[in-house]
């Protein structure tokens, strides 16, 4: 009997050990908590439980991936979402479609998620046969569904470190460039410099050029200095958040059409009426003067911002 008690004792520990292990390996496997929505019903007479292996395949790749040597605790992991709304299916295992992409990181002593990634990539082409193992190969290119989400992801940490130290996400957007140089040569569209100027290849190149560090510091004043700080000083971060959206003149001086300035304000636009419409009153006619100029197809959201 007392073999018995024993033997059960040790049986007992080494289920705690194997299920602390597990935890543990969980959390330091895991930078996203990622829902991921296949929509296929555009589709006429589509085989459902395809769709269904596709998604739990996604998101298998994106949440069980170790994709930083960082260690993200539980309430740390990045949230996002992505959602790949298929519109054909030239044969059984070729797709076309779109990807909508949505991240957003926690704002310091609050529950509020700031959006800091909200970006529709129509340019989406890719085959999967069911039951397909989504696997990244650093060396060379063999799937372009894979290509895509390994690049989304790398930018959506590449822009979670930029708002918590300036470039602070430098080592994920060279990672997503190297996504890029190695899915050249696929083929497909969205990768190359000659594919347009809202491509992939754009969002990446015009993040890491010096000729827009400007986007990349307004990320990090805007939620370091600005949102972070609202529970200790509303109106300085106001003021914070003001100063950082005024910085993006700089780009727009140059290059008024700057793919980059459409990405901030259409993550930005509702948030920054939500702050500056309500709460303490700070001086946000240069403010709304930048808004108004720099990106006009929002104007009747600008227009509620109060000054």
């Amino acid at each position: 009997m007392i073999f018995l008690t024993l033997y059960l004792k040790n049986m007992k520990l080494k289920l705690l050990y194997i299920l602390i292990f597990c935890i543990v390996f969980q959390i330091q496997a895991q930078e996203l908590n990622c829902l991921v929505i296949v929509d296929a019903e555009r589709i006429e007479n589509s085989n459902s439980q395809l769709f269904d292996n596709m998604q739990n395949s996604i998101s298998d790749y994106i949440n069980n991936t170790k994709w930083t040597n960082n260690e993200y605790k539980p309430q740390e992991r990045i949230n996002c979402a992505i959602t790949i709304n298929i519109i054909e299916q030239p044969s059984s295992n070729e797709f076309k479609g779109n990807i909508q992409i949505l991240a957003s990181r926690p704002v310091f002593n609050s529950t509020y998620q700031s959006p800091i990634f909200n970006y529709k990539d129509d340019n989406l082409t890719f085959s999967y046969t069911e039951f397909q193992n989504l696997i990244y190969n650093e060396n060379s290119f063999e799937s372009n569904l894979v290509s895509i989400l390994t690049f989304y992801v790398y930018t959506i940490l590449g822009i979670d470190g930029d708002t918590f130290a300036l470039n602070g996400g430098d080592v994920y957007h060279k990672e997503a460039e190297k996504v890029v140089n190695l899915a050249q040569q696929g083929g497909f569209s969205g990768w190359n410099r000659i594919d347009g100027n809202t491509t992939r290849y754009q969002l990446n190149e015009n993040i890491l050029s010096p000729a827009y560090q400007d986007f990349r510091a307004a990320l990090y004043q805007y939620h370091l200095s600005g949102l972070d700080q609202m529970s200790e000083d509303k109106k300085e971060a106001k003021n914070n958040i003001s100063d950082a959206i005024i910085k993006l003149n700089n780009i727009y001086n140059t290059r008024p059409n700057a793919f980059l300035l459409r990405v901030f304000m259409d993550t930005k636009s509702d948030e920054i009426v939500d702050i500056f419409s309500d709460g303490p009153r700070t001086n946000a006619v240069s403010l709304k003067e930048t808004l108004l100029k720099i990106y006009p197809i929002y104007n009747e959201k600008w227009e509620k911002i109060k000054i």
